[in-house]
């Protein structure tokens, strides 16, 4: 039997698009699979822009102590494709990932498909043959048109802070943008919103009166908040005196506090105990994540910290600056940056947060098939903005020349899947 890798790469010449949003081809694949979209452990469907990935893994993790197994589906993936689909708690082997690949492949004969719609039905069709006690489905882009939005009953939806991105299928607007995020809600289904902008706030609630769900507001219904070295969660139901979360940045307060939220509003069988189980062993790769550890870390000095962030909006740049300027204050170093980011991503708005915070900014290239912001190019951008930038050729370069800068706190970020190769080349892939 083929490889995963070789399928996925015959599966691409399915579609002349890597993305058109739409649900008529996947409907159509699914019918042919014998819908196993409705063969599914309750599903909770999560959208957004950013914290969706951190959002789900708190679910999981806090699911996973009380004793319950999971499925998740999230995208994409950082170094392997398995790492999209992990069934009962594991990622799918090669072996079954192809078998299903193939299986799907062959049912679509050869019919018109994007890459990930084809790729959502095998995950369903995994999900639908493998038990387990809840799927947590992540929304690929958007949501009303996303593959993902095939679920006509989920045991409720989840939508994490809406901001500008994928502008070139989304559009630049953010009420639309929300709206369009909106669309995995459902009517019958309870939903959680998390921290919004007043205007996307709007365009969600208008579209939850529709179908006449009435969603658990961030700030309004619930809150979360750090106090005195603690999580503090706080409802009509009452107060929770948690652990901090295990992922760094207090951005990960409010989506630990997202996920408590849905697991209450939603009556999963959580525990305070599994609550406070979950956060401290929580895993979610690339999110301000430290590297202690690997081919990479072995040059650093040892006054010298190594960070990945695979944060690529302005958004994101905006979570990023935060929690760096709270490790700032804790134990202030020179930030250096090692930045790269694909052409289509807004990078200027992805740095204006940082200020005059970086001591040095790296700028580097992304490998892959897509186009993506030139190093040159990148540091022009920074040095018009009065920061210390230059262009290296590759990861590699960037790191020796950061490691001379003494007492450096270097972060990696700008991209996923930059963040990707980081880990391939660090040899710490996720598990």
């Amino acid at each position: 039997m083929s490889t995963p890798d070789a399928i996925l790469e015959r599966l691409l010449a399915l579609h002349p698009k890597l993305i058109d949003l739409g649900l008529s081809r996947i409907e159509r694949l699914l019918a042919a699979l014998g819908h196993p979209e409705r063969r599914l452990p309750p599903v909770i469907h999560v959208a957004g822009t950013n914290g969706k990935g951190s959002t789900i893994a708190f679910l999981r993790a806090a699911l996973e102590a009380a004793g319950k197994s999971v499925h998740v589906y999230t995208s994409p993936h950082l170094v392997r494709f398995n790492e999209r689909i992990r069934l009962a708690g594991t990622l799918v082997s090669d072996e079954r990932l192809a078998e299903a690949l193939a299986h799907c492949e062959r049912v679509n004969d050869g019919a018109p498909i994007t890459l990930f719609e084809i790729t959502t039905a095998t995950a369903f069709h995994l999900f639908a043959e493998t038990p387990a006690d809840y799927l947590l489905l992540e929304v690929g882009l958007g949501g009303r048109f996303d593959a993902t939005n095939v679920i006509d009953n989920p045991l409720g939806t989840v939508i994490t802070p809406v901001s500008i991105d994928h502008v070139e299928y989304l559009g630049p607007d953010l009420a639309g943008i929300a709206r369009e995020k909106a669309g995995i809600l459902k009517r019958g289904a309870p939903a959680v919103i998390g921290v919004q902008t007043e205007v996307a706030r709007e365009a969600i609630l208008a579209e939850a009166e529709r179908l006449g769900v009435v969603p658990l507001l961030a700030r309004q219904d619930f809150d979360a908040y750090g106090q005195n070295g603690r999580l503090v969660y706080q409802d009509e139901a009452g107060l929770l005196d948690l652990p901090l979360p295990r992922l760094a940045g207090p951005h990960q307060i409010d989506n630990a506090g997202l996920a408590i939220a849905a697991i209450r509003h939603f009556a999963l069988p959580v525990g305070e105990g599994d609550l406070a189980q979950g956060l401290s062993r929580v895993d979610w790769p690339a999110r301000l994540m430290p590297l202690r550890k690997g081919a990479l870390v072995q040059g650093l000095g040892t006054d010298q910290e190594l960070w990945l962030d695979g944060g690529h909006n302005a958004a994101g740049g905006a979570v990023l600056v935060t929690a760096l300027a709270g490790l700032h204050r804790a134990r202030p170093r020179p930030l250096v940056l090692i930045w790269g980011t694909f052409a289509n991503k807004d990078a200027a708005g992805f740095l204006a947060p940082f200020g005059e915070m970086p001591h040095r900014i790296f700028t580097v290239p992304i490998i892959g098939e897509r186009a993506a912001w030139a190093p040159d190019a990148l540091a022009e951008l920074a040095r018009g903005v009065g920061l210390a930038a230059q262009p290296a050729e590759t990861l590699e370069d960037a790191l020796e020349q950061a490691r001379a800068i003494p007492d450096a706190r270097i972060v990696i970020c700008g991209s996923l899947h930059l963040a990707g190769e980081v880990l391939e080349k660090n040899e710490t892939p996720p598990e």
